[in-house]
């Protein structure tokens, strides 16, 4: 009895054990969204190109877009043009669109849009960089004021990360004459990296140029230029203006290096601007999308990965358990008395076609009907069975005429009925019809009333939205129920029911 005992609360406590471990690791690590009603942002961007075309001349314009292989997926992709090819090749790292015509004339307009969300899932790719470079060659004074700035940073750093923020502060000095000199009287953002580059290069410390866009709604901008140097493990990005390390998280990386955003052969005057929206979507639709267009397989070993159909089909079995677990706690803690464990649960599941209230409505008169017939046909003196075989050919033929009835009236919701699973109410009328012949009227009367609130209680707990999306989102909790269920298999104390029959006991 003892190793009984032990067995069942290993068992137990291995099923809990594991299905809080598969929740947690789907909430937390996969990064599922606990409730339905969680949304996550989708970015739309827009590209808006403009150049004057040079008559009777081909055209070829090219412009990088982003390369989407870092924190964000691409939901959407769209070249819009008149009269354009199009074509987008990968180079360097980066991908470039090329559009181009034989001819065109005066001014002309193409858009780049992107619909894309943060990246839910997949592990990325381990991160590839080079970790040495040869030094830019540069000579005289120049030469000499690059030395003098790198000797106080290499005293002032003690890696490649401290290495690269202490450059770009010290270029950032405007009261250093050394900084004076390798800039040139051009104190733009570009030149700076430029400077920095000639430093880094020096101390054959790799760096490249990465151009980004901040995801901000309805704020005109332009690429906002970023550094970045690989360290043996990871990219480093770094302000060129602060020397503050770590890409923003509202950052898109567009391209990577010196090459401009636009290049055109056959016209002039190219100028991009850019517009951004923002707009949220429901979070696991949007999972759903995301798995469809990477490789990454974040609902794979998900219901969700089912088809539409058996989907819906999942989601009323998921919650079969519930509505046997709200039955397990009214029977055996309550002491409610009711046909079963199972005929409650089915008798709920009708209920979500007829809706609770017509659904009692429904129950009571045809149960009620099925036994008033039942007791005519007793002064028959029939044998049981010939009995039981005509109340349930009775109940089919009254579903029928109800069925009839309600369309003849106009009430699409006693349509129904004809939905009303008829295996449940017969089997119902024929258990209600043993017991009356067993225990008599009053206890089959008793047990009807318990099976019909059991019932309710379960319909309205397997009808609750959220609960309905977290078990059919998170199956494994079922497991926890499991345990919780063999746990309450070895209750053997009073019911809540006995400790009032047996109150005037306890009070002698």
């Amino acid at each position: 009895m003892r190793s009984l005992n032990l067995h069942l609360k290993v068992l137990i406590t291995l099923l809990v054990t594991l299905g809080v471990l598969i929740t947690a690791y789907q909430i937390f690590i996969l990064g599922i969204p606990v409730t339905e009603d969680e949304t996550d942002d989708l970015w739309n961007i827009d590209a808006k190109v403009e150049f004057q075309a040079t008559p009777r001349e081909p055209v070829k314009l090219q412009m990088f877009v982003p390369p989407l292989n870092q924190d964000y997926v691409s939901l959407n992709e769209s070249f819009i043009s008149n009269n354009y090819g199009v074509s987008v090749n990968r180079v360097d790292g980066n991908r470039r669109v090329t559009w181009s015509a034989r001819r065109a004339n005066g001014k002309q307009t193409l858009y780049y849009r992107l619909v894309l969300t943060k990246r839910y899932s997949g592990e990325q790719p381990p991160a590839k960089g080079p970790i040495f470079r040869d030094s830019i060659p540069v000579e005289g004074p120049e030469k000499i004021a690059a030395e003098a700035l790198l000797a106080p940073i290499r005293q002032h750093s003690a890696d490649v990360e401290t290495f690269i923020s202490e450059t770009i502060k010290r270029v950032n000095n405007a009261n250093d004459d050394n900084v004076k000199l390798l800039l040139g009287g051009d104190a733009s953002t570009a030149n700076k990296a430029k400077v920095v580059d000639l430093l880094l290069s020096i101390a054959h410390v790799p760096m490249e140029r990465v151009h980004t866009i901040r995801l901000q709604a309805e704020v005109a901008q332009s690429p906002e230029l970023w550094l970045r140097s690989f360290n043996g493990q990871k990219w480093l990005y770094f302000n060129p203006e602060t020397g503050e390390q770590g890409l923003p998280a509202d950052r898109l990386v567009w391209w990577i290096g010196d090459g401009d955003l636009v290049s055109l052969e056959g016209g002039r005057q190219a100028q991009v601007s850019f517009s951004l929206n923002n707009s949220e979507m429901n979070a696991i639709r949007l999972a759903k999308l995301t798995d469809e267009n990477t490789d990454a397989s974040f609902l794979e070993y998900s219901l969700y990965g089912l088809p539409l159909q058996t989907q819906q089909t999942f989601m009323i079995m998921v919650m079969i358990p519930i509505g046997v677990l709200v039955i397990l706690i009214l029977r055996n803690l309550g002491g409610l008395q009711t046909l079963g464990t199972f005929t409650p649960v089915l008798i709920a599941l009708a209920f979500r076609e007829t809706q609770l209230g017509f659904g009692i409505f429904l129950f009571t008169v045809i149960t009620a009907l099925g036994l008033s017939l039942r007791s005519y046909l007793e002064h028959l003196k029939l044998q049981m069975l010939p009995r039981l075989s005509v109340v349930l050919t009775f109940v089919v033929v009254l579903i029928a005429a109800i069925s009839l009835f309600s369309h003849k009236l106009g009430l699409e919701r006693g349509l129904s009925v004809a939905l009303f699973p008829m295996v449940i109410l017969t089997m119902t009328i024929e258990r209600l019809s043993i017991t009356w012949e067993e225990r008599g009227g009053s206890h089959a009367f008793k047990v009807a009333i318990g099976t019909l609130f059991a019932a309710t209680i379960a319909h309205l707990l397997m009808s609750v939205p959220e609960l309905v999306y977290f078990v059919f989102t998170f199956p494994a909790v079922l497991l926890i129920l499991v345990g919780f269920m063999l746990a309450m298999g070895r209750y053997r104390g009073y019911r809540l029911t006995e400790l009032f029959r047996f109150k005037a006991f306890l009070k002698d």
